[in-house]
């Protein structure tokens, strides 16, 4: 019985590493990327091994399993893909996840097939993400126009509740009472005399 662990109990706990939500985005979709290619290898290695059983007759599979050849990504390929991957803002992250399996699991795409259908995940959060900015963007700029034609006309007009041009006794009376606020609900729109 070793006693080192007993030893350590004063050190302080390994810390986690802070990453912002940026960085783990791309570590994530690749993590996504690798389990559904390891899936996919195990799903047709699966197939062909049923197919080798129908064809013979005879499961040998229980007395040797030969090392089974795993597909890997080129280089070029996978940096490429973790380009891809950083451009994705981290709240498209989980619905380009969610969209890459139902994908996988419509399709059931052979090993070589997967990345080519991630990067069209990837290419369909792309665009819904620029068509959200600019949908965005429209409406800030239409909510920071200024609203010029109707300060024109506010100049231009004054509204003043059933006014006539008929003078008579009691309107001037009324003008030198103070104004009463308007009951009416149908006002009348008239143009400013200019002076």
């Amino acid at each position: 019985m070793s006693l080192i662990p007993w030893l350590r109990w004063n050190e302080a706990p390994p810390r986690l590493l802070s990453r912002s939500p940026a960085q783990m985005v791309p570590e994530t979709l690749m993590v996504e990327l690798e389990g559904q290619m390891r899936e996919a290898e195990r799903q047709q290695w699966e197939r062909s091994n049923a197919v080798r059983k129908i064809c013979t007759g005879v499961d040998y599979s229980w007395l040797a399993s030969a090392p089974r050849p795993t597909y890997d990504l080129s280089p070029g390929e996978r940096l490429q893909l973790e380009d891809v991957c950083a451009k994705i803002h981290p709240s498209y992250c989980g619905p380009a996840i969610l969209r890459f399996r139902q994908l996988m699991a419509e399709q059931e795409p052979e090993v070589q097939e997967v990345s080519r259908l991630f990067r069209s995940v990837l290419q369909e959060v792309l665009e819904r993400m620029k068509q959200e900015e600019e949908a965005h963007k429209l409406t800030r700029q239409w909510s920071l126009r200024p609203r010029s034609s109707l300060a024109t006309f506010r100049s231009r007009a004054r509204i003043t509740p059933f006014a006539s041009d008929i003078r008579t006794i009691s309107q001037d009376v009324e003008r030198d009472a103070p104004p009463l606020h308007r009951t009416w609900s149908m006002p009348e729109f008239r143009a400013q005399k200019e002076d």
